[in-house]
């Protein structure tokens, strides 16, 4: 596995198109602050509506390959009649509409893997980064905007918590909720599908955020469980975190959301991290596709 930015992920969704599958779409979400097409994957056209996104985070770039190897294996077996993980027999495509954000942060991930050089905004982003030209460690948009801070869950608590005052690598969530376009492009998108169930792709450190200030439904917990049993990871209960997408998503509907950390290290994850990764990501969503269906 080689690095991954926007071009990979484009050759990827090329490949999906030539499958020609009558019950999956490829659209565009919304666009990055440069312009760039946030793709959205449907895969299915059952009434349980399924989310999971990736990418937010411009140094966990990782889990966007992870994912795509699990959306390409989950087509493959459709356009194939293989009954991968029981997919058909399961009933998975026609009970339950899989909806995938790979890639939300396509300008952060492409200065995480490319640097600065040529950048239209290459002052403004060695200033925000120290005038270290190594944009390894960047977390947040292209605007130095945290994309997992910009949620109305408690927005302004979350920012006086944080006491990060201006736009740099990582934990600024901006002068008020939903100002970057892949945010509120997310949180637009979430309105209209009205998902079932969410699951954020982060990294790192092997956990399973799944609760919200008490908003989540009573089955959350028992759900996680299910879900670090299938990846090997821990169910964690968190307390003073807010603003992030999972936060939102639950307080505002009442319905399961998962932030699932991948990986173990430090961001961005070592590349050889990718195959034990991947095949975690593969076994949380066949997890998740099985607890919508109990």
């Amino acid at each position: 596995m080689n690095l991954y930015g926007y071009h990979e992920l484009e050759q990827d969704l090329d490949h999906i198109k030539s499958l020609r599958m009558s019950m999956s779409e490829l659209g565009t979400m919304g666009c990055s602050v440069l312009g760039k097409k946030i793709p959205y994957i449907r895969i299915g056209k059952g009434p349980i509506q399924l989310h999971v996104n990736a990418g937010m985070h411009a140094n966990e770039w990782l889990n966007v390959p992870c994912l795509m190897q699990f959306v390409k294996k989950y087509m493959t077996a459709l356009e194939e009649q293989q009954d991968w993980q029981g997919c058909l027999s399961d009933g998975w495509s026609e009970q339950v509409t899989l909806w995938v954000v790979p890639m939300l942060n396509p300008d952060g991930i492409e200065l995480v893997l490319n640097g600065p050089d040529a950048h239209p905004f290459s002052t403004e982003l060695l200033e925000m980064n120290g005038g270290n030209s190594d944009f390894s460690s960047w977390k947040a948009n292209i605007r130095g905007i945290d994309l997992n801070d910009q949620f109305p869950a408690h927005f302004y608590e979350e920012a006086r918590r944080r006491s990060v005052t201006c736009p740099g690598p990582r934990d600024y969530g901006g002068e008020h909720p939903l100002t970057e376009p892949e945010s509120r492009a997310l949180a637009e998108w979430t309105k209209d599908k009205k998902f079932d169930m969410i699951i954020a792709l982060h990294s790192q450190g092997e956990e399973i955020y799944w609760n919200y200030r008490d908003y989540e439904p009573a089955f959350s917990e028992e759900w996680a469980q299910q879900l670090a049993a299938a990846t090997g990871y821990a169910p964690v209960k968190l307390t003073e975190s807010d603003a992030g997408y999972k936060d939102w998503f639950i307080q505002e509907y009442g319905r399961p959301g998962f932030t699932v950390e991948t990986g173990l290290g430090t961001n961005p994850l070592p590349v050889n991290q990718y195959t034990p990764i991947a095949a975690e990501v593969e076994r949380l969503m066949v997890s998740a596709i099985r607890l919508l269906l109990r």
